[in-house]
């Protein structure tokens, strides 16, 4: 059994002892890292922690440090009621703005992680106070950035568009942002109908308005389905309060009366409410605009800058700040640095260049493609999108050469299968949505994006195969 078989089969096990057993996957990728690394491909330490993704360990804690201050002082609570009154109190617009505001970053050049780590805390967040799925926002903000990603002064765009020239193949930037925006559109589209956007819209929306002593409270759902009781359902609570009595999803105090099917609540806030801007949410705001001028503007590193800025909050408003460090999604930095650091491994001894190679080598060019679109899915899914387009566009030159092929879909194919299932709880922009949900059941909430993502890994290869290069595009 060659090495390259063994490596690959190991990472299964992983998977099946991780799924039936409660331990943490990426306590179980490190030690099969170590295992296979020095007996099979024969790497001694250095060349395992070559693919320990440190800047991925830094973006990870850096971000959810910063938003474990914004969420303590209850900028993220200010921010929700800030976007209810954008869309007027229709909550199911916001996961749409989401995925807008995400696309408009990458379409103007911010690289799809810094993206994610910007939009997704604040999205999140929202999903929390107004009962919205997290893998619904989730996945709205990770296809939204991935729907601006290949704009032609995009990062992505342009290193696809580099590799085309450098290749020497017929190539078509709008062509290529376009199927990379249609897409994710279209997948945006289904998650927002199954999981749950129709009842968002149903439910009508959320009336903010105006307590007595001038903060603003909650609001009234104006179409709310009255079969919403938080006392047999607390997950389907209605935008902006519950059903009868109890308590909203912010831990305030709740009433209502209920007329024919509609039900009114008026939400009284017990604490100080989101509405009122404290020195340190003001603070934490131009510390959000910083870590977006940074990136954006400058360059900077997300990790590094949030690092930064959280240490800055934290000693200003220590109170605030006192138990943001236990709050850092650690299983998470456990879970997605273990597997990434055998994926690494992987890498180092020739593994995926073996499995590129061997499909690159079979002799009917359309089942080539496809098998190719899958690997970019399937590998894009733990590792590198780009280094994976980087190594596949050129794997696909030899039959692409033959002119059965039409070159400009068959990158555009290996473009959008290898960036659509970013998704994945094992891609760097699965693990930032991961690790910027508040108050969910991480393990649960981490299986979920796992099959989410491999059903995307399953379904969309096949289908971009047979839209853009079974045609023969370009």
């Amino acid at each position: 059994m060659s090495p390259e078989l063994i490596s690959i089969l190991v990472l299964a096990v992983v998977f099946v002892i991780a799924t039936t057993r409660s331990i943490n996957m990426g306590a179980l990728a490190f030690a099969a890292a170590f295992a296979v690394g020095t007996l099979v491909a024969g790497l001694d330490a250095d060349g395992i922690f070559a693919g320990f993704p440190g800047d991925l360990f830094v973006v990870l804690v850096g971000v959810t440090y910063l938003f474990a201050i914004a969420r303590a002082n209850g900028t993220t609570d200010w921010l929700v009621h800030a976007s209810i009154r954008l869309v007027r109190g229709r909550v199911a617009l916001i996961p749409w703005v989401m995925f807008a505001l995400t696309g408009a970053l990458t379409a103007i050049g911010a690289v799809s992680p810094a993206a994610v780590a910007i939009v997704a805390p604040i999205a999140l967040s929202f999903a929390a106070r107004y009962g919205i799925s997290p893998l619904l926002m989730g996945a709205m903000v990770v296809h939204g950035a991935q729907a601006g990603g290949f704009s032609p002064i995009s990062i992505y765009g342009s290193i696809v568009n580099g590799i085309v020239e450098r290749e020497k193949l017929p190539g078509n930037e709008v062509a290529l942002f376009l199927a990379s925006l249609i897409a994710n559109l279209v997948i945006a589209a289904v998650v927002f109908v199954l999981f749950g956007g129709l009842k968002l819209w149903a439910q009508g929306a959320v009336a903010v308005t105006e307590d007595e002593d001038g903060t603003s409270g909650g609001g009234s759902a104006a179409k709310a389905n009255p079969t919403m009781n938080p006392a047999k359902n607390p997950s389907k609570n209605p935008p902006g309060g519950v059903t009868g009595g109890g308590t909203s999803p912010a831990g305030t105090a709740a009433t209502g009366t209920t007329t024919g099917t509609a039900t009114t609540v008026a939400v009284r806030p017990e604490a100080p409410t989101a509405a009122h801007l404290t020195p340190a949410r003001v603070a934490t705001l131009l510390s959000l605009v910083a870590l977006v001028v940074a990136v954006l503007a400058f360059d900077l590193d997300a990790g590094l800058t949030a690092i930064t800025l959280a240490v800055v909050l934290s000693t200003a408003w220590p109170a605030d700040s006192r138990t943001a460090v236990g709050e850092i999604a650690w299983p998470t930095v456990l879970l997605i640095c273990g597997v990434l650091t055998y994926v690494g491994v992987l890498d180092e001894m020739g593994t995926i260049t073996w499995a590129g190679e061997g499909v690159g080598g079979i002799g009917v060019p359309l089942l080539a493609a496809v098998l190719l679109c899958y690997i970019g899915a399937l590998v894009s899914a733990f590792a590198s999108s780009v280094g994976i387009m980087g190594a596949l566009i050129p794997l696909a030159v030899p039959f692409l050469a033959q002119g059965e092929i039409g070159a400009v879909g068959m990158v555009a194919a290996l473009a959008v299968s290898a960036t659509v299932v970013d998704v994945s709880p094992f891609s760097t922009n699965g693990a930032l949505v991961l690790a910027a949900a508040p108050d969910v059941d991480r393990e649960r909430f981490f299986r979920q994006l796992m099959v989410y993502g491999g059903i995307v890994v399953a379904a969309v290869p096949a289908v971009v195969w047979l839209v853009l290069v079974v045609p023969g595009w370009g």
